[in-house]
């Protein structure tokens, strides 16, 4: 007897939990496994563990990005430290020697200046060199690296255009100043190596300084040569453009500027405040590149490129037999090969002049791009814009197809230039001459 109650005791299988859900007369019920158990667990663990995982990203990035602040601040906080350092301990040196302390604090003074200068025009050469890197360039040419002298904390690393502030030859100054005794020309110090060992802490001073404005005239002389090339790259590459545009008689946007430029205008004469060489030619640099950003703004405005890159082209523009009547007959486009539902994308931005059905254009789409030039699409399975949308060069007008008078799925691209159709095939050569200039 308890050898059978015993066996019917440990072969009971486990008890299963079981869910009833009760709504109104329907009653329901659910049998809770340990599988669906492990499998909630194992769920609520991964979206624990990614909450955490996400939760600690936004913190570090954060905390990352305070960090990088914080860093350059102190960067920066630090570098005028070093000037204020260097002017006091050169107080001290002179006050100790009985020299003459304004001698040393005039040089320091204009030493500040000249860094004061070069600051000021690097934050000048950092805008004009962020337009001349989108412009195109800084990548063909480079501009403006950092020295390799003692002084390189004055001239601006261009390859990230910012300025480090290491205090490389303001720490030499500050330790030859604070020194008796004369500097040896070592590898180290030889920009700022000076002899007799009888020399005064102002004569010493005056050497230092001296040998720091001419490598702050060199870096200067180098940056004013490097602008300038700049200029004339700009320059060569508007002229390039607008060579372009003048063949298709595209007025230029600077024209109507120069025009205005002496109108309802006056004053007395005062003489200006500097003629600083360098920084007209930076507003040289300036206006070339205004000038450059203008003209390729309207080239990129106007539809130079192909619209069906790789695709064959079944009719050219030009006379040829028409299709369906069997006689010579002027085609106003070219044709292009495309499959059906294909994707349509315009040429150049621009505004929807006309969507829809336009005769023997079957389902057309026209956009204007301004300055006399329009685009047609003719010949489209559905078209997906309406008049007066804006347009640009990634959107999608409509779907290819053979609406109208067509014989197959293809587009049919035209140019018109003061309502007359001209030959995209120019258009489209000059897009390959512009490449280079336009994005």
């Amino acid at each position: 007897m308890n050898s059978g109650h015993q066996h019917r005791v440990f072969g009971r299988r486990a008890q299963e939990h079981i869910l009833i859900l009760a709504s109104g007369d329907k009653v329901r019920h659910m049998t809770v496994r340990p599988w669906m158990a492990a499998v909630a667990f194992c769920f609520v663990g991964v979206f624990s563990i990614g909450y955490l995982l996400a939760t600690s990203y936004l913190v570090l990035r954060d905390d990352l990005i305070g960090a990088t602040m914080a860093r350059q601040a102190r960067m920066q906080h630090d570098y005028e430290d070093r000037i204020a350092a260097l002017r006091a301990q050169v107080d001290r040196i002179t006050s100790r020697q009985l020299l003459d302390q304004q001698v040393v604090e005039d040089k320091v003074d204009k030493l500040m200046e000249q860094q004061m200068a070069l600051t000021s025009r690097h934050g000048k050469l950092d805008n004009l060199l962020d337009r001349a890197e989108s412009s195109g360039l800084t990548e063909k040419d480079g501009v403006l690296p950092a020295p390799s002298s003692p002084v390189q904390s004055y001239a601006p690393d261009i390859k990230d255009k910012r300025a480090p502030l290491p205090g490389g030859g303001i720490e030499a100054i500050e330790k030859q100043l604070a020194s008796g005794a004369p500097a040896d020309a070592t590898p180290d110090n030889s920009t700022l190596a000076y002899v007799p060992a009888t020399d005064t802490v102002g004569d010493r001073a005056d050497r230092i300084f001296s040998k720091v404005t001419l490598s702050l005239k060199d870096v200067e002389q180098d940056q004013r040569s490097r602008v300038e090339q700049l200029t004339s790259d700009a320059g060569n590459a508007a002229n390039a453009i607008e060579t372009v545009l003048t063949r298709f008689k595209i007025p230029m946007p600077e024209t109507a500027a120069k025009k205005d430029d002496d109108d309802a205008v006056g004053g007395p004469y005062v003489e200006p405040e500097s003629n600083d060489d360098f920084n007209n030619s930076l507003v040289a640099l300036d206006g070339a590149l205004t000038r450059l950003e203008e003209v390729r703004s309207t080239a990129e405005s106007l539809p130079f490129r192909n619209p069906a890159i790789g695709k064959d082209v079944t009719s050219p523009f030009g006379n040829r037999r028409d299709p369906f009547l069997g006689r010579l007959a002027l085609h106003s486009g070219i044709d292009f090969r495309f499959s059906p539902g294909e994707r349509i994308r315009p040429t150049a931005p621009g505004k929807v002049i006309s969507a829809g059905w336009t005769g023997g254009y079957g389902n057309m789409v026209e956009i204007d791009h301004g300055n006399g030039i329009s685009t047609r699409y003719g010949h489209m399975s559905q078209v997906l814009v309406k008049v007066g949308d804006t347009v640009d060069r990634d959107d999608v007008i409509g779907l290819a197809g053979s609406t109208g008078r067509s014989t197959g799925t293809h587009l049919h691209y035209e140019v018109r230039q003061d309502g007359h159709a001209v030959d995209p095939v120019y258009f489209m050569n000059a897009g390959l001459k512009l490449a280079t200039y336009i994005k």
